[in-house]
């Protein structure tokens, strides 16, 4: 994600020390100068920085449908889903987001265990807008000015944090309250939150689901399976 120092402006913060997160130092400091930075929204055009190989592997998959779209004289709309939750999200799997942790301990009675101190910023997006988005994308007009290739970050536009998110679960289902635990996993990046602007601005694309009747339906449909597996 991208920050704002005072001093440097828009900066890309490197990645977190082991020796910072121990001790409770989670927010990254600007890499030029050391001081504390803003969480600031990432576009589109901003700079590319892979840190994982999941990351490396969608930015792959751009680069060679540029090509093709180069030597082709096709057309290709790249869709950047954010943090993508609903029906059909997979739990108990290497795979399983934020939220299908949360779920899988609370169906065991269980607080919700949120790492570094809940702050960390993300979009939460519903699949059902990921699916508008995706229909916008496809749907995109092709004639003359528009471009071969156009990036659109498809998230809800607001910014929530893990903690919000655990907190939205465990209300769903009455159950007990998040813990914070201060633990942390190393290359986690602190802050990721996109600005979807171009998305509404160009496809007349917005969201609609709301975060929290979301949260409710997602915890809804979990309980549910946990009671058709047993």
């Amino acid at each position: 994600g991208l920050a704002r120092c005072a001093q440097h402006g828009l900066v890309s913060p490197a990645a977190r020390r082991e020796a910072d997160l121990a001790a409770g130092q989670f927010e990254p400091p600007c890499p030029v100068c050391g001081e504390p930075v803003a969480p600031a929204l990432v576009d589109e055009d901003g700079p590319m920085d892979p840190r994982n190989a999941y990351a490396v592997s969608k930015l792959s998959q751009e680069q060679l449908t540029m090509t093709w779209a180069r030597s082709t004289g096709g057309t290709a709309s790249f869709l950047r889903y954010h943090n993508v939750y609903g029906p059909g999200m997979p739990r108990d799997t290497p795979y399983a987001g934020v939220a299908a942790i949360f779920l899988s301990a609370l169906a065991r009675g269980q607080a919700p265990r949120v790492f570094e101190d809940g702050g960390q910023r993300r979009d939460f997006i519903h699949v059902r807008d990921v699916a508008a988005a995706t229909s916008a994308g496809l749907l995109r007009p092709s004639g003359q000015g528009a471009r071969a290739v156009r990036a659109y970050n498809a998230g809800s536009g607001t910014v929530r944090t893990v903690g919000d998110m655990a907190g939205a679960l465990s209300a769903a289902v009455d159950g007990p309250t998040p813990e914070v635990t201060g633990e942390y996993r190393l290359g986690d990046v602190r802050h990721i939150t996109a600005d979807s602007s171009r998305l509404v601005r160009e496809l007349g694309w917005s969201p609609a689901e709301d975060f929290a009747a979301g949260m409710a339906e997602l915890a809804q449909m979990a309980a549910r399976a946990d009671g058709d597996h047993q």
